[in-house]
């Protein structure tokens, strides 16, 4: 179960689909939640993803949870056109990881889902970095100098909202930098290397395959 759009009516159209496969006699739910879900992350999605898991425990189904820390491969497009990361994420720290690591995991679990059950994998990659790290990184890997410019938590909600997002959108973008200052997308698991049998990726590495 992927998780869906992101929209208002997210949680509501996971439980649609949850108590639909329950219904149609699905034995076990793989689901792509988030790292740090809980019902008082910071991370207005990472909350949603926690009713969401809640919902599929309820339900009488086995479940497994793949909880994805940021995705590795949409760093390169964090820097606005100016190379200046900007967000309210302080000196905080995240463990992002690839998407192959993710579905490397994933097809793992689908192959062999009884060994499995009833375990929930937070997906990280190799290192923590703050953005000040990924700024450096992105800079001497791709030539082009990128910084990291920390915002205030007014700063961040007014240069969101000139885009003219809805409410719940600007919100989650907010909350994912005060997340990364709270500390809630640091931490390195071996979730990864115990699956898959390798260690996962790092940033340099992804960014070097260009």
């Amino acid at each position: 179960m992927v998780s869906a759009k992101e929209s208002a009516e997210r949680v509501a159209d996971h439980r649609t689909f949850i108590d639909a496969a329950a219904a149609a006699g699905v034995r076990h739910i793989v689901y792509t939640s988030f790292y740090g879900a809980a019902e008082d992350a910071v991370f207005t999605f990472a909350r949603h993803h926690w009713a969401t898991e809640e919902h599929v425990r309820a339900s009488g189904m086995r479940w497994t949870f793949l909880r994805n820390n940021l995705y590795m491969d949409l760093i390169p497009f964090i820097p606005g056109a100016d190379g200046v990361i900007r967000g309210p994420a302080g000196t905080g720290q995240i463990s992002a990881v690839a998407q192959d690591d993710i579905a490397e995991v994933a097809v793992s679990v689908l192959l062999g889902p009884d060994s499995h059950a009833a375990v929930t994998y937070d997906l990280t990659g190799p290192e923590e970095l703050s953005l000040a790290d990924v700024a450096a990184l992105l800079s001497t890997v791709t030539g082009r100098r990128v910084t990291y410019v920390p915002e205030t938590l007014d700063e961040a909600y007014a240069s969101r909202a000139s885009y003219g997002a809805a409410d719940w959108e600007v919100e989650a973008w907010v909350t994912t930098y005060l997340a990364i200052a709270a500390g809630e997308l640091a931490g390195v698991s071996d979730a990864v290397e115990r699956v898959t049998g390798h260690r996962p990726t790092a940033l340099h590495d992804l960014l070097a395959r260009g």
